[in-house]
């Protein structure tokens, strides 16, 4: 589990064509639902904010500043270049994943799962939902970055696919270093989905 900083590390381009992408995305995946052993994922609202705020304080950013405030998460929520999930069974919300988007790039936000649901796929589940949201959006790659003493959460991504690319000093309030990580999902050359995509959203139920 780690914390992010938000960083716009690509200017935007071809704002109109991303903006259509991410809001057929989101369109795509509003009503999804994935229920795997008793736990359900979905898109969160923003009742969901004041509990993912509180996870985020405890679970992410212990021992630093609590910078995801409810107030803040609401605004990722509502915004429409992130996707927030969320992991619940019967008792409450036991996990959630924030990822932000850019033109052809994506940025893991926030990861992190409650210690009695870790170690069982949970968070593996979070990230497969994440990731194939951002190849449907046509992103070329996901990037992330995590504390450099957390590394139960790098051997984690490295097997999903992530590559560490860099080590930041002081990266968190100058308290402790990040690693950042990227995993490529398709060569910039390379054309992103095909639209058809698109007109199963047009069809009628």
């Amino acid at each position: 589990m780690h914390s992010m900083k938000m960083h716009r590390l690509w200017q935007p381009r071809r704002r109109g064509v991303f903006t259509l992408r991410v809001m057929a995305k989101r369109r795509f995946w509003q009503n999804a639902r994935v229920n795997t052993d008793a736990v359900t994922l979905r898109l969160a609202d923003v009742g969901d904010a004041d509990t993912i705020a509180q996870m985020s304080r405890d679970l992410i950013e212990s021992g630093l500043g609590w910078r995801y405030r409810p107030d803040r998460v609401r605004r990722l929520i509502t915004r429409r270049d992130n996707s927030v999930v969320v992991a619940c069974d019967r008792h409450g919300t036991v996990g959630f994943a924030v990822m932000q988007f850019d033109d052809e790039h994506a940025h893991l936000t926030l990861l992190a799962v409650r210690p009695s649901h870790q170690r069982q796929g949970m968070a593996r589940q979070l990230m497969q939902w994440l990731l194939h949201s951002a190849r449907v959006a046509g992103m070329v790659s996901v990037h992330l970055e995590l504390r450099a003493s957390n590394r139960a959460a790098l051997h984690f991504y490295r097997a999903l696919g992530f590559v560490q690319t860099l080590v930041l000093a002081g990266y968190y309030e100058q308290r402790e270093s990040a690693i950042r990580m990227m995993c490529l999902l398709r060569t910039p050359d390379t054309p992103p989905p095909a639209e058809d995509w698109l007109s199963k959203l047009r069809r009628p139920r």
